[in-house]
């Protein structure tokens, strides 16, 4: 490593088709078989109905629609239901041409599957050839394995070649005679003579065949689906367990799904808290305070929270907690100091961590949760295994300091805030890296689960929201409002499919943002000291913790639920975001590098 960021767009209708001129195999496709452009999607002779329409916009064709009910219906199971609508209504799913063709394919009639193919409708003379191309490709895939050699021959000779459609996939096609039945299966990503094949033949001629002449399956299933997600994406508090919506109105939910309430207050440190994260599971929150200690709380049956172990042995402040991936240990960093390694069913500390002058600020765990990487001010990056060995180091005279490190969920990734304004990203496959600068300096950075986002907090007052995955290099998205000029203040994503971005704030208060559109949604008061760390419920969208210098942890919920009731000298939080990480503590910031919002 050198010195010196769950939403996809929804699927096209129709397969996209290139130029029979070149025409070429598909990687991974069985067919290889392709079409001409939009002009092969559509049959010159089937004119476009222009006449009676349904809706209040006059948007809807009346025949497309009853079409894909009737589809719907056949779909279901509902056979009389449908074909008492084509009754009633005039209408036809598929034509006599059509169903006729469905029909030839099933059974196994591959002559005359052919032949109906030209009567459907008048297509263009590459769709023509490719789709006759997949009818005669089957046909000669059953007489192969019926040990009809003869027969595959002749159909290769003098119907497939013919066609001119791929002269790679015919070759390819040749080299299949020599082969076993078994073998044929496995080469040609074939299913074999039966139903299941004839099947996937349909599905592949219908992604070749115009919509109008042979409805894509499902199709009234997917137009509700993608209405429904571009109502969820449009709800700014969208954050419930349940993935089901209803079709009885239209999707909107209201501000008391995102948690704004304090349900607790957590009272154990005896000093400022500094960093606090959820386990993986949400069962569990580990804070970390400036009084030396950490705590691991316990979500119990209310989920309120409760003390299950007070972790102490470091003779410094502790600056940073991290959870194993099956969150069995726990890993403290203190303050420049030493890292601690901690058994979470038993509270014992399994083995400290040190280096002679190291000054450890941040650490992060592999996957395999049987390694994990520490940083810190001594300019060194070390890999360590669970009994103490260093398998790795990154050091050397170009290494710049440390101020937070992640290791990406796959693991192929180390993520490091260098410089206070670089962040570094290091393949750890590939030995290479990448630099993104920032203009002012960074003080903590969070990895998102797919380890496809950074979030990083500056002392500009801004937090960015970076997409590492995309091919150009794009500006950040920005969450404006808070307060940080001076310390260390950590984010983290959160809510279902974590839509939301939580912070804490130099004025006592946390702000929460919605993630895509950035809108600020909500600032929330109870705090009485600068909020350092925020964590959000992996688990529970309901449920974050938040730490402050007023000693507390405040477990914040929804506002339509009862306060929980103190336990005695117990209580608790979670959090829930795949990798969290920051650097220095305040005391780092102000002895070595104080941050002001003038800062170069």
């Amino acid at each position: 490593m050198g010195g010196d960021n769950d939403v996809g767009q929804p699927p096209l209708k129709r397969q996209k088709l290139s130029k029979p001129s070149h025409i070429t195999p598909l990687e991974g496709s069985r067919t290889g078989v392709v079409a001409t452009g939009s002009a092969a999607l559509m049959a010159r002779s089937i004119p476009i109905n222009d006449g009676e329409t349904v809706g209040s916009h006059g948007q809807i064709r009346k025949v497309e629609f009853v079409r894909i009910i009737e589809q719907a219906l056949f779909s279901l199971g509902y056979q009389q239901a449908g074909a008492a609508l084509e009754e009633e209504s005039g209408i036809r799913l598929q034509s006599p041409a059509v169903q006729q063709f469905r029909e030839d394919i099933l059974a196994g009639r591959w002559n005359e599957c052919v032949t109906t193919l030209s009567r459907i409708g008048v297509l263009e003379e590459s769709t023509f050839k490719a789709a006759s191309f997949l009818i005669l490709q089957q046909k000669f895939l059953e007489s192969l394995q019926s040990s009809n050699t003869t027969a595959a021959l002749e159909i290769l000779r003098s119907e497939i070649t013919p066609l001119g459609v791929s002269t790679p996939k015919v070759h390819q096609l040749a080299s299949f005679i020599v082969c076993s039945p078994q073998d044929l299966l496995t080469k040609a990503q074939w299913k074999g003579v039966g139903q299941e094949s004839r099947q996937f033949l349909l599905e592949e001629l219908q992604q070749l065949l115009p919509p109008s002449i042979m409805v894509p399956e499902n199709r009234l299933e997917h137009l509700v689906e993608v209405a429904l997600k571009v109502q969820r994406e449009a709800c700014v508090y969208h954050n419930t367990l349940d993935d089901v919506l209803s079709l009885y109105a239209d999707h909107r939910c209201s501000r008391d799904q995102i948690p704004t309430q304090t349900l607790q207050v957590l009272e154990m440190h005896d000093d400022e808290v500094w960093f606090l994260q959820f386990s993986h599971d949400g069962r569990y929150l580990a804070s970390s305070s400036k009084d030396c200690t950490a705590i691991i709380w316990e979500v119990v049956e209310d989920d309120s929270l409760r003390v299950k172990f007070k972790l102490t042995g470091h003779s410094k402040p502790v600056s940073f907690v991290a959870w194993s991936p099956d969150d069995t240990m726990l890993l403290t960093c203190g303050n420049e100091e030493v890292v601690k390694l901690w058994d979470t069913a038993t509270g014992l500390c399994k083995y400290t961590y040190d280096k002679p002058n190291s000054c450890f600020t941040s650490c992060a765990w592999f996957p395999d949760g049987q390694r994990f990487v520490s940083g810190g001010g001594d300019k060194c990056i070390y890999m360590w295994d669970l009994e103490g060995h260093e398998l790795e180091a990154w050091k050397g005279a170009r290494m710049p300091r440390i101020n937070d490190l992640a290791i990406t969920t796959d693991g192929s990734h180390m993520v490091s805030i260098c410089d206070h304004k670089n962040i570094r990203i290091y393949n750890l496959e590939e030995k290479t890296e990448r630099v993104i600068e920032e203009e002012k300096p960074i003080t903590s950075l969070s990895v998102s689960k797919n380890g496809r986002y950074l979030l990083v907090n500056l002392v500009s007052q801004e937090i960015h929201l970076w997409d590492i995955s995309a091919a150009t290099r794009d500006l950040p998205k920005k969450y404006r409002g808070h307060r940080q000029g001076r310390y260390v203040i950590r984010s983290c994503f959160g809510g279902t499919d974590y839509a939301f971005i939580v912070s804490g704030s130099e004025d006592s208060q946390v702000y929460i943002w919605h993630r895509w559109n950035g809108e600020l949604l909500d600032v929330l008061s109870g705090h009485s000291g600068t909020v350092n760390s925020v964590s959000w419920n992996p688990v529970n969208p309901h449920m974050f913790a938040s730490a402050s210098d007023d000693h507390t942890i405040r477990i914040w919920g929804l506002s339509n639920r009862p306060k929980i009731k103190k336990h005695d000298e117990k209580a608790g939080s979670s959090n829930g975001i795949d990798h969290l990480v920051n650097g220095g503590t305040r005391d780092l910031l102000e002895n070595l590098r104080p941050f002001n919002s003038d800062t170069d």
